[in-house]
Formats: C-alpha cells, structure tokens, sequence
C-alpha cells in the first residue's frame, strides 16, 4: 500500500503590507512558500487547530473587504508540480564550490 502525504495549502490574498507580512511570516514558522501568497504545510490536525485559532483571532478581524484566505488539504502523492515547485520536497542541497 502506498503511504500518503497529507499536506495543508494556505492561499491567501490581503491588501493591508503590514498585515500580509505578519500572515505570511507566521505561516513560514509551519512550512515552506510554494508562491508568494501560497503555502504548504504538513497536515496535522493539532497545526490545524493553531493556524485557524490565529486567523480567526487575530488576522480575520484585521481584513479589509476583499481580503480572503484559503486552505485546502491535499494527498501530494498525487499532486502534479511544474518549474521551481518540483524541487520542494526534494532534499535538494546547493553548495558553493567557489573559493571566495
């Protein structure tokens, strides 16, 4: 049986500079950018909970009227990626072999 890997993917679209760099800081402390307003979290239904819990409290009344955030949960073993985003996940290490 193939195991899977359940992931979270939060989009979010906020007008307010100040208020999307603290949503977008916070998210980066539980996972990774795919894009500038996307990212991808491992699936946890305790992460869940503190990630709800925050925008609720703290971001949600924060929104102007057409600020939104969505979050979608995802099997990535059946996701298709395309350009940079088929290196996530991959362990990919880069070095400088220069001698500077």
């Amino acid at each position: 049986m193939i195991s899977t890997k359940k992931s979270i993917i939060v989009c979010y679209d906020i007008s307010n500079n100040k208020v999307r760099t603290k949503f977008s800081n916070f998210l980066a402390n539980y996972g990774v950018r795919l894009q500038m307003s996307v990212f991808e979290l491992d699936h946890s239904s305790r992460l869940l909970k503190v990630i709800e819990e925050k925008i609720k409290h703290y971001f949600e009344p924060q929104f102007e009227s057409g600020d939104s955030i969505f979050i979608f949960y995802t099997d990535l073993n059946k996701a298709i990626r395309y350009g940079s985003s088929t290196h996530i996940n991959n362990g990919i290490i880069f070095m400088n072999l220069n001698d500077d």
